[in-house]
């Protein structure tokens, strides 16, 4: 299974929004992560001449906007309107970012790997748009509670189980195990 995620690319006059499974984080300091995507597509060239885009987060209530913005071309079409998306002004980057999604990942692309049917697009985190929502009233973001969107062998499925935190399995407990 991986994050089903939606990219936006481009800038106020020609921007689109492509899905994207092959993508993670690939270091915390500084912060990155990748995308790959083949050159064929049309956002492909907006990623390659900005040299940025934003990463945003999806939720199963985004399933079906998830799923046509990664069958369709935004060369025929807006994507944002038919998908029923809307976009709201990138802080650190050129690219609009998903209204609709519980965080938006701003990047600047580092490095392009060609990889064979896909690119790989390297990029640093430039700054990350939470939304409100989540958050609770400590100040805790909640994104476990936004039902976040993945992909495995053709199917999306919603995530939101807790199975435990980093390290639950090696944690101490307050009861002495017998031997």
């Amino acid at each position: 299974p991986l994050p089903a995620v939606l990219v936006s690319c481009g800038d106020d006059a020609d921007n689109n929004l492509l899905t994207v499974a092959w993508t993670g984080t690939i270091c915390t300091n500084p912060a990155m992560l990748y995308i790959s995507v083949r050159p064929e597509r049309h956002s492909y060239a907006l990623i390659k001449r900005h040299m940025q885009f934003t990463v945003s987060l999806t939720t199963a209530a985004m399933a079906r906007a998830t799923d046509f913005c990664g069958v369709r071309s935004g060369a025929d079409m807006d994507k944002w309107e038919a998908a029923g998306l809307h976009r709201y002004a990138g802080h650190a980057v050129v690219c609009p970012a998903v209204e609709e999604a519980p965080i938006s990942i701003e990047c600047r692309v580092k490095t392009i790997m060609p990889l064979g049917s896909h690119d790989m697009f390297i990029a640093e985190v430039v700054n990350v748009l939470a939304d409100k929502d989540y958050f609770d009233a400590t100040g805790r973001f909640c994104l476990d509670k936004a039902g976040l969107l993945s992909y495995s062998h053709g199917a999306y499925f919603a995530q939101g189980q807790n199975l435990g935190h980093f390290g639950f399995s090696v944690k101490k407990s307050d009861t002495k195990r017998r031997k």
